[in-house]
């Protein structure tokens, strides 16, 4: 009969390699179900967006490759067969169309953010409230485009709602997107304009009014789950950690409203 340390080696041996297994099939179930998913997001997102895959991916193993772009360009490529399985819209209606054309699951469909506007100027004076839209002492003013891009539309009933549209029609400049927009302000190639809060939340110098909620409608920016996510593990999981306290942190933290 072997002696007692022997038998103390021999179970402690045992047992790590029972560990050792339990381990391994841990690492391996989980490489087995990590998936990769492709999120369309508004612009206006970017940097949010950004943040909240970093903690997604760590938490959970999954990966979202993202995609950045005015919200209407992303609806025609969806009903193109974009091969994207989470949108990530600017606003409400857009997810609501997909829903209904059968390209999107309406079980998924929730409120993620609700957007702020600002009029930014990266110079520290030329900003004082609506009055500067009154005065209209600048040359150029910039918006997203009204007709893909939410926060260029909500720019424009600001305009509307004080008045001055018409007489401001001559200065203004159209980006694409809103990062296009900011860029436009950014390299001064618009003395102001539109802008989402997000992108300027953390910015120092410049001069900015936020806009005032009751002149435009807003901006309630809604996520989906698309139909050919179905099977997808990673978008599924994308959207439920969206609805969670670390994601809700983050859409905070850039200044955007949450339910």
């Amino acid at each position: 009969m072997p002696p007692i340390e022997a038998i103390r080696e021999i179970l402690a041996k045992t047992k790590l390699t029972a560990v050792a297994a339990v381990v391994g099939a841990t690492v391996t179930g989980c490489a087995a179900h990590a998936a990769d998913t492709n999120v369309a997001v508004a612009a206006n997102f970017t940097d949010p967006a950004k943040e909240i895959v970093r903690l997604f991916e760590a938490k959970t193993g999954h990966k979202a490759i993202l995609s950045f772009g005015a919200t209407g360009q992303f609806h025609t490529q969806i009903t193109q067969a974009a091969p994207f399985q989470v949108f990530l819209s600017a606003d409400r209606s857009t997810p609501k169309k997909l829903v209904d054309d059968g390209l999107a699951v309406g079980a998924s469909l929730f409120t993620y953010a609700i957007g702020k506007l600002v009029l930014f100027s990266a110079s520290a004076e030329l900003v004082q409230g609506e009055r500067t839209l009154r005065d209209a002492r600048f040359e150029k003013i910039a918006i997203a485009n009204p007709v893909t891009a939410p926060y260029g539309a909500a720019a424009v009933e600001v305009m509307k709602a004080l008045g001055v549209h018409e007489r401001l029609a001559g200065k203004i400049v159209q980006g694409s997107n809103i990062v296009q927009t900011f860029q436009f302000v950014d390299t001064g190639n618009a003395e102001l304009g539109f802008v989402a809060l997000s992108q300027v939340i953390e910015r120092r110098g410049g001069s900015r009014w936020i806009v005032a909620p009751s002149l435009y409608t807003p901006i309630r920016q809604d996520a989906v789950l698309l139909k050919n996510a179905a099977g997808n593990d990673a978008a599924r999981a994308f959207i439920a950690f969206l609805k969670g306290p670390e994601a809700l942190a983050v859409i905070e933290k850039y200044g955007y409203g949450v339910e």
